[in-house]
């Protein structure tokens, strides 16, 4: 409860704030499919840096906000130079497979890259983020809502956590933020 206490801390202020290092460790190693069916560690296999996200493609709330701010922030790396791969880990596995994910992920980008596997390969990236998911009701629509996470987390190509990026930032000062820790990663 403290992680996500400090967590939340962190969102909720400026984007200065986000800069400073967090009084705890996040990250480490997994291995999941990707919407290909490949292995997938916490590597990036281009060598670029990254923008993790958990959540699910049919999400209708954060992730409907949260995968365009992702996407405009690619964009804006990719114009000053830089390359950095989106990435999404589900929380929905059931329904983001291996088939589903890649065509909902590229309508926000074609370089999204959409994480699923077991639900043990899945703990073990949850656990690394301190991630928690609950399925809160079952809308008639979408089918099943998850309370999850709505951090965005910046890692470099060999999946080391670098910082935060708030998701209620503009996707300008996002890119700030990103630009900030990977202009000499490149």
């Amino acid at each position: 409860m403290m992680i996500r206490t400090a967590l939340l801390s962190l969102a909720m202020a400026t984007p200065a704030v986000a800069e400073t290092p967090l009084p705890f460790d996040l990250g480490g190693a997994y291995t999941l499919t990707n919407q290909h069916g490949e292995r997938y560690t916490q590597a990036d296999p281009d060598g670029k840096p990254q923008l993790l996200f958990f959540g699910y493609v049919n999400c209708q709330e954060i992730c409907s906000a949260v995968f365009p701010m992702m996407a405009e922030v690619v964009n804006e790396i990719d114009a000053q130079g830089m390359d950095i791969t989106p990435v999404m880990i589900t929380v929905d596995p059931v329904r983001d497979t291996v088939d589903t994910m890649g065509p909902k992920l590229a309508e926000h980008h074609p370089d999204f890259v959409g994480l699923t596997g077991t639900e043990a390969e899945l703990q073990v990236a949850y656990d690394a983020y301190s991630i928690e998911k609950e399925e809160v009701f079952v809308d008639p629509e979408f089918g099943p809502v998850y309370a999850h996470g709505s951090f965005v987390y910046l890692l470099d190509a060999e999946g080391k956590f670098l910082t935060l990026v708030p998701p209620i930032v503009t996707p300008q000062q996002a890119a700030d933020i990103v630009a900030k820790y990977t202009k000499d990663l490149s």
